[in-house]
């Protein structure tokens, strides 16, 4: 059996066996790029440990402490995954590894190099960020009253009692008037302050499912769901958890809830309405799903949400009238389903940066308090992390960003950061050579893989995906980070050495850091545009995804402008830009470079291919005809793609990025 320990050893073994070759030192006559984001050093020696199997607290505690010890010289590394998701990448560090059974260990090893710990209140959720904050000002770890007489650490500040856990903003305002100001403003972070975690031995019984594929709407209504067999399991008062996700779970499409009343033997004993008010006494856990715009929650994919009900005692019949549609599984419980504790990841680049820590829903009082903070940015000043309320808070969070002139980049699952930055790899700066290619009157279409923006996307799944067989077999655009040239060389290193004829590296959403060109102020897009550039020419890419504002009626995009797309001309190398459309009917030339909406058709295999053949059924045969076909990156792999591209036959032509727009140029010059 190959334990941990074995893993460990593995990664130092490489290592010693040539692993090296990944990390070379750069030109010698080469001057230094001026960096975004801050490196730490190169590591030369690491002490790596598991930390998969500890809780969040004790996570927390190790994160804040790599932040203050990386700071000096990355030292520390963490595996945070059951496989060899963070092993994988130790080899291309070129560091010495020394692996350790006990993480835990590692306190006691690094103790003097801190000055005690920062106490966080376990009754308010939210001083965790205040704690990692102060960590970063003080030299201290994060750690509850118990961790830090455990590892015998001093206080240097105790933030129990301090603040009230129903007034989050007050907590948050505290914050920017008393530590913003000492805090290195290179970056802002957002990071939720905790995270819920399944509960071991949970049995859920299935109470309602759609067993068919439904896309919209088609099946809402009000479903009566009968919870009688829960009552059986319970005592007087206790509570029944009722749990919405998606039935299929590769597509979207997920359980959506519109309204919710449960009752106990007839008589009403809640009723909501989902994001208001009403809803929060009863739900248990929401942080995999989004309130859409019919006030309705939803969970697609991965996601689920939960809600908490407690009986009164003696019912004999419990019912929920849900008003329920899309892709629905629902379950029941009486067991708590989750556990609730300090959310841990990329704290040690924050403590390292002595960053400000905020976890700031973009609408409201928070809202307004997350405008406070980035009016205080030098313009493309990166903020660092994610939002609240995942698509609502994406949306919401990133044009408030782009508004203040601040890009987002997003990092909250991107692990080992203090280390992955610091890595000395070489990133070419070479466009790829185009294939020659030839303008025929037929239906050009290229794959383009999402989620490029996302560093731990590129960090963690699109390795997974990357080391599919299947890759290289058809042409496929990967969208990525180039800002992966300060926060992780080596990875992107990786990407472009392994690269396949087929496989084409394109900028991430929107370029450096992911942002709506159009909602930037006018004075200040041209610094975007011209930081996008010199990230671009790093890292040899001329292509872009990009996104920009959705309409005010929520449901569409707002092309770009002459403004955004000349800016993008003057101050970038682009070739063309794809813009998140989705329905694929948009087509430009502003500002000189190709602009073209992408397709985004639901399902896999033949759903994929019939929706292709749909849109183009009614095209003109004797011209052209452009599609840039967009590819779930969480649920697709390149085996899927292959499957795809092997059932598109005459008129369609798959085509590498590159291709597909120098013959979009081509077409629209001689249009």
């Amino acid at each position: 059996m190959v334990t941990r320990r074995d893993l460990l050893r593995t990664g130092s073994a490489v290592l010693a066996a040539g692993g090296l070759g990944l990390a070379r030192p750069p030109e010698a006559d080469a001057a230094p790029a001026p960096r975004l984001l801050p490196s730490f050093g190169r590591p030369t020696r690491l002490d790596v440990a598991d930390v998969s199997g500890l809780d969040g607290y004790d996570q927390l505690l190790l994160t804040t402490l790599q932040g203050v010890v990386n700071r000096r010289t990355p030292r520390l590394y963490f595996s945070y995954a059951t496989g060899d998701t963070d092993l994988r990448w130790l080899a291309g560090t070129g560091a010495r590894v020394t692996a350790h059974d006990h993480a835990l260990d590692l306190v006691a090893r690094y103790r003097r190099e801190v000055r005690g710990a920062v106490l966080i209140d376990p009754d308010v959720p939210d001083s965790v960020n205040v704690a990692t904050t102060l960590a970063g000002l003080s030299d201290a770890v994060a750690a509850t009253a118990e961790q830090a007489d455990r590892h015998s650490l001093g206080t240097v500040t105790d933030l129990r009692g301090r603040f009230d856990p129903d007034d989050v903003p007050a907590t948050y305002r505290w914050q920017l008037r008393h530590l913003f100001p000492r805090c290195a403003h290179t970056l802002v972070a957002g990071l939720p302050p905790t995270r819920t975690v399944p509960a071991p031995g949970v049995r859920w019984r299935e109470v309602a499912r759609e067993t068919e594929r439904v896309r919209d709407s088609s099946n809402r209504r009000t479903r009566t769901l009968d919870l009688s067999p829960e009552l059986s399991a319970g005592g007087d008062g206790d509570p029944v958890y009722l749990r919405f996700q998606d039935s299929f779970g590769d597509d979207g499409w997920g359980a959506s809830v519109g309204s919710l009343a449960l009752h106990a033997d007839g008589a009403e004993i809640a009723r909501f309405t989902p994001g208001t008010e009403a809803e929060r006494p009863y739900l248990f856990d929401g942080l995999d799903s989004s309130v859409g715009g019919d006030a309705n929650r939803f969970g697609d994919g991965s996601g689920y949400f939960v809600y908490r009900f407690t009986v009164p005692g003696g019912t004999q019949r419990l019912t929920a009238e849900v008003d329920l549609w899309n892709q629905f599984l629902v379950t029941a419980t009486t067991t708590a389903p989750t556990r609730v504790e300090p959310f841990p990841n990329f704290r040690d680049y924050t403590v390292a940066s002595r960053a400000v820590v905020l976890w700031l829903p973009p609408a409201g009082e928070t809202g307004d308090l997350l405008d406070e903070a980035l009016s205080r940015l030098a313009p493309t000043t990166p903020y660092t992390g994610w939002f609240p309320n995942d698509v609502a808070g994406e949306w919401g969070g990133v044009d408030r960003a782009s508004r203040h002139g601040v890009e987002v980049v997003a990092t909250d699952f991107y692990m080992n950061a203090t280390v992955h930055a610091g890595v000395t790899a070489r990133v070419s700066g070479r466009v790829r050579t185009r294939p020659r290619a030839r303008l025929r009157n037929r239906v050009h279409v290229t794959f383009t893989v999402g989620e490029g923006d996302n560093v731990q996307y590129c960090q963690r799944r699109m390795r997974d995906i990357w080391d599919d067989p299947a890759r290289g077999t058809v042409p496929v655009n990967w969208t990525v980070s180039p800002l992966l040239a300060d926060l992780g060389p080596a990875l992107l290193a990786h990407y472009q050495r392994t690269a396949t004829a087929n496989d084409l590296l394109v900028c991430g959403p929107s370029g450096a850091g992911y942002t709506y060109p159009a909602s930037w102020p006018e004075e200040h897009l041209a610094a975007y545009t011209e930081l996008t550039g010199r990230y671009l020419r790093r890292t040899g890419m001329d292509l872009v995804y990009a996104y920009n504002p959705r309409n005010a009626a929520g449901d569409g995009w707002i092309p770009f402008d002459e403004r955004v797309v000349a800016s993008y001309a003057r101050h970038t190398p682009l070739r063309g830009i794809i813009q998140s459309w989705e329905t694929g009917d948009l087509q430009t030339r502003a500002g000189g470079i190709p602009v073209i909406g992408n397709f985004y058709p639901q399902g896999k295999g033949a759903d994929f291919r019939d929706a292709l053949l749909k849109h183009v059924e009614d095209r003109d045969p004797s011209r052209p005809l452009f599609i840039a076909a967009a590819i779930n990156a969480w649920t697709w792999t390149p085996s899927d793609i292959a499957t795809v591209a092997a059932l598109l036959d005459d008129p369609f032509e798959v085509v590498r990025g590159d291709v597909f727009f120098e013959l979009l140029d081509e077409s629209q010059r001689h249009g």
